[in-house]
């Protein structure tokens, strides 16, 4: 299924009447359209499954110690996602960080990447997609431990309410090996530390 977007036309034209617009008014008049389309790629991960970009792995053993697991995580930091917050329909962005580590297969980064777009391509709070992304990758790949760090901020934090334009929201999902505190300490200091996207700015 995708989203209806002749329906999402013509809600949105009810909307602009609700709040007192003319719809017809020339720099409306496109509204109805550009908000379906809107909709149509910000909630395109609804009907899509986040484990498929997983089914595709490569064998470590193929590798020079062929009896060796790899001793330490595959980390993934600085992932630019963007979702809308379920609650008020705004949007919220930052950036996902994700470790794994690793049993006797691996994944291609660019699947990692995918698994986020899908789910947070959804109607979502940011503390259920930390969850659901940690899940499908603890679920779908041959991993012994998951650990995903989210920052992000937030449309009903920055634009309504208290209005905090500073602020971000940072949530931790961890799975397996990575549920121990003690065992994730170095991947939260790696993914803290620079060069490049950290959890700690969305700069």
């Amino acid at each position: 299924m995708a989203v209806d977007k002749r329906r999402v036309e013509r809600l949105t034209r009810e909307l602009l009447e609700a709040i007192g617009e003319d719809p017809d008014r020339p720099g409306l008049r496109q509204t109805p359209a550009r908000m379906a389309e809107l909709y149509s790629e910000y909630f395109s991960g609804v009907h899509e499954d986040p484990a498929a970009p997983l089914a595709h792995t490569i064998s470590v053993s193929r590798g020079p110690a062929p009896e060796t697991l790899p001793s330490g995580a595959v980390l993934l930091r600085g992932i630019r996602f963007r979702s809308v917050c379920e609650h008020h329909l705004l949007p919220f962005a930052g950036h996902a960080h994700i470790a794994y580590l690793p049993g006797e297969q691996v994944v291609g980064l660019g699947a990692l990447v995918k698994v986020v777009e899908i789910l947070a391509a959804r109607p979502q709070v940011q503390e259920r997609l930390g969850e659901q992304i940690a899940d499908t990758i603890a679920e779908h790949l041959d991993a012994r431990g998951v650990l995903v760090v989210m920052d992000a901020t937030h449309g009903c934090v920055t634009m309504r309410g208290g209005r905090q334009p500073e602020a971000s929201t940072l949530t931790i999902a961890a799975r397996g090996a990575y549920a121990d505190p003690v065992a994730r300490t170095e991947l939260i200091t790696l993914i803290g530390a620079g060069p490049g996207p950290s959890a700690w700015s969305q700069e």
